[in-house]
């Protein structure tokens, strides 16, 4: 460090002259003057200036940082401060340092004259007035009564304290050490510091310890009146037991005995395992000797409630007529021949061994398929209660295994609510969208919901608030999902999955001309023979409106036809409204969706590919453009790493192949080729788009337009090997969906056809692909008809 001179700097060694100070930053404390007070030092400049002052015995000026840092600059520095003496340096065990520093006088920072290794500040020191007028003295009075008052109303404030306000005679002084021993903010305290004016200083901490005295008081006041409840409820308990033991001698106390002895009646007639009555007829003594006053009487009393309000015995018959759960099923549902050919013989193996465990079924796939509707048919056809669980959300495993009864509030669980809401031990329990469980640092509910669908366990599940064992064994548990990857692998092992795809287009028709139609009707209080919707219109509405793999929408948006005709039928315009598909648009405003496979697949380089979502398939578009450049390879549409990857491959076959292919090799010389994935919003991974990119680059560079009618999925290797993917129902029923004719698949997926449903098989027609060169040849336009198109 050094220090400006007129014949240039010299080293820190030399003596400093007396208008030039070792400036030393500080945070969240500020030192007064005639205050001693400890002071952490952090950062090298501080340290280093107190090691400098120390060794040369000079003083220092502390200076609070404006914000927290691990060093700071003079510009971050406040220019008023406090001139101190080191009292002593401190090292900590830790490696800390610390100072004991004395409050001499205020300075003001004129400019710096050095500021490595640590900064030195040209000053001006400000001295007290010697003497002073009477306002001030009348403020400095005022002040020492104010200080004494507030002391009083500390609780545990130290005697000498109060001495020591009364024997400082210096009413600067006196300011500046009511100042630093207040309760206020930092600033407030810098703010005081930077206050000259003696009159002005004594104002402002005059106004911060008279808001300080009115706190003390309310908080005082506050604390007798709890003391006060306190002793009166101390009172109230000695009291009631008293009241007690008269009413006793009396023979009055029969109200309590009463309803013990109800109690007691209730659990007899409970029938419960002998661990539950054990445990019921203990808290019951327990309840019987506490006073109603306790304050645990009631938490005695709401469990013993929940004990007995528990069906530990009771059985509802269950029916297993077979044709008559075939009725209900084709009543409620339309298509899902399997999953309702599975159910049917879920209730078979039911009817021929009723002591069996049953599986746990899990109905997975998109919103809107009807996943908790079959459970409701499930429950109708074995005459059994229904109950469902919504585990949408849920990150605490105490609503599955309940709360412990030390806690305030506290409940059974979820599950065991449930079965009490029953009001049976063997209830069709749903539990609702199980992939939307998550972990947090509140337990784990995926581990509490193992030992409520393992067969070998649940039969002792033991709620932490019921504290015993109840047998769930009976229970009919049907999970739902939306996705399986979210469900852990050992949870998924338990349930017997059964996967429902979304709805064709036909299969919407019927399911809206039989269920949703009749719903809505009586939604709006419309009559049958009010209203009318014809097919073309319902065609309309789930082509032009709705795109989606269940049908949610599509009754929103019958319900808002029927609200339209409603209008007209109460304002008295008409009777009777006949709705078709003309009048979609009318009432509805334009289409929503349309079908752009054709458009956006009239140029080159624009390949049509089909995708799998959460929700259900859908149609995905692969667009490529080159552009002159070096040869660089951009990818967009917020792809993942996956993805990237199949794109690179795909340009890589078709540049390896590119003569085989019939494409020119210098196609790609001196040109960027850029691969795009519209709705750049929605991330995309996987590699079943390798396939469409492949073809979508051979199109490009060919000339050759992709068919409109074609729509592909598959893996592609470096060696043009069309390798298998999954999802192939879903994305088969979207194509369809979309419009699409053919579809290319992989020859290995041929396995999956079964899986497609038959309305989707006819619409369709497959290829089988297991090399690059049977795609394009059917993907491709003949060049021949591309020329005649362009010329």
């Amino acid at each position: 460090m050094s220090s400006p001179e007129p014949s240039g700097p010299e080293p820190t060694t030399t003596r400093l002259p007396e208008d030039v100070l070792i400036i030393l930053p500080v945070r969240d404390v500020v030192l007064f003057p005639g205050v001693v007070l400890p002071i952490a030092l952090s950062g090298k400049r501080a340290l280093a200036a107190a090691q400098e002052a120390m060794r040369t015995q000079r003083r220092v000026g502390l200076l609070l940082q404006e914000e927290s840092g691990s060093e700071t600059s003079p510009e971050k520095l406040h220019r008023v401060g406090t001139i101190a003496s080191i009292v002593r340096f401190v090292t900590a065990g830790d490696g800390s340092h610390h100072l004991i520093a004395q409050g001499e006088e205020r300075f003001t920072v004129l400019d710096y004259v050095s500021r490595e290794p640590f900064l030195v500040a040209r000053i001006e020191a400000h001295r007290e007035p010697a003497h002073v007028d009477r306002e001030v003295e009348g403020r400095g009075f005022t002040l020492r009564e104010r200080a004494i008052e507030a002391l009083s109303l500390l609780p545990q404030a130290p005697a000498e304290l109060a001495n020591a306000i009364r024997a400082i005679e210096s009413i600067s002084a006196l300011a500046d050490t009511v100042a630093s021993f207040m309760d206020i903010k930092i600033a407030e305290k810098q703010e005081i510091l930077a206050t000259f004016d003696l009159k002005a200083r004594l104002d402002k901490v005059l106004e911060h310890i008279n808001r300080r005295i009115e706190v003390l008081k309310v908080s005082r006041q506050i604390d007798e009146r709890t003391r006060e409840a306190f002793d009166e409820r101390q009172k109230e308990a000695v009291l009631r037991e008293r009241l007690r033991q008269i009413q006793k001698e009396l023979g009055e106390s029969e109200g309590s005995a009463a309803e013990v002895e109800e109690l007691r009646k209730q659990i007899a007639e409970a029938h419960m395992p002998p661990e539950a009555l054990e445990q019921a007829e203990r808290e019951l003594k327990r309840l019987e000797r506490m006073p109603e006053g306790a304050a645990e009487y009631s938490m005695v009393r709401t469990y013993l409630d929940w004990l007995i309000g528990m069906p530990w015995s009771k059985l509802d018959p269950e029916q297993h007529d077979i044709e008559r759960a075939r009725r209900i099923l084709d009543q409620d549902h339309y298509g899902l021949e399997k999953v309702k050919k599975r159910i049917l013989e879920f209730l078979a193996v039911r009817k021929l061994n009723p002591e069996g465990r049953s599986p746990i079924l899990c109905f997975v796939g998109p919103p809107g398929v009807g996943k908790t509707s079959l459970g409701q048919s499930i429950a109708k056809a074995l005459g059994l209660t229904f109950r469902r669980v919504s585990l949408g959300g849920v990150h605490d495993e105490a609503e599955i295994r309940g709360h412990r009864r030390t806690y305030i509030g506290a409940l059974p669980g979820n599950i065991v609510q449930a079965i009490r809401k029953a009001g049976t031990r063997n209830p069709v329990l749903m539990l609702d969208e199980v992939d939307k469980l998550s972990a947090s640092y509140q337990g784990d509910p995926f581990s509490a919901l193992l030992e409520v669908l393992d067969p070998e366990q649940n039969n002792t599940f033991r709620d932490n608030y019921l504290g015993v064992p109840f047998d769930l064994s009976k229970v009919l548990f049907i999970g739902t999902a939306n996705v399986l990857d979210s469900i852990p692998a050992p949870l998924r092992d338990r349930m017997e999955v059964i996967e429902l795809t979304g709805y064709t287009e036909e299969e919407k028709l019927q399911i809206a001309r039989r269920y949703l139609l009749t719903r809505q009707l009586s939604a709006n209080g419309l009559k049958p023979e009010q209203v009318e919707i014809d097919d073309e219109a319902l065609r309309r509405l789930i082509s032009d409106y709705t795109r989606e793999s269940g049908v949610r929408n599509l009754e929103r948006q019958i319900g808002a036809l029927l609200r339209s005709a409603a209008v007209t039928i109460a304002g008295g315009e008409s009777s009777q409204v006949r709705i078709g598909a003309e009048d979609v648009t009318r009432i509805l405003g334009a289409p929503r969706f349309e079908n752009d496979v054709a458009l956006r697949t009239s140029v080159p380089g624009v390949a049509t590919g089909l995708a799998w979502t959460p929700v259900g398939g859908d149609i995905l578009f692969i667009e490529s453009s080159r552009t002159r450049g070096t040869g660089k390879l951009i990818l967009t549409g917020q792809l993942g790493e996956v993805m990237k990857e199949s794109a690179q491959a795909a340009v890589t076959l078709v540049k390896s192949q590119a003569e085989h292919l019939g494409i020119d090799p210098a196609a790609l010389d001196g040109a960027d080729l850029h691969i795009h994935v519209p709705a750049g919003a929605i991330p995309k991974d996987g590699p079943s788009a390798g396939v469409a990119m492949a073809t979508s680059i051979a199109s490009l560079l060919s000339g050759r337009t992709v068919r409109p009618d074609v729509a592909m999925t598959g893996e592609i290797s470096l060696r043009g090997v069309v390798l298998p993917v999954g999802g192939i129902k879903e994305k088969c029923v979207a194509a369809a969906r979309a419009g699409i004719h053919t579809v290319i698949l992989p020859a290995r997926n041929r396995r999956d056809l079964e899986d497609i449903p038959e309305s989707a098989r006819n619409r369709l027609e497959f290829v089988w692909a297991e090399k690059i060169d049977e795609v394009l040849g059917r993907a491709l336009e003949p060049a021949v008809q591309h020329d005649r198109a362009a010329a």
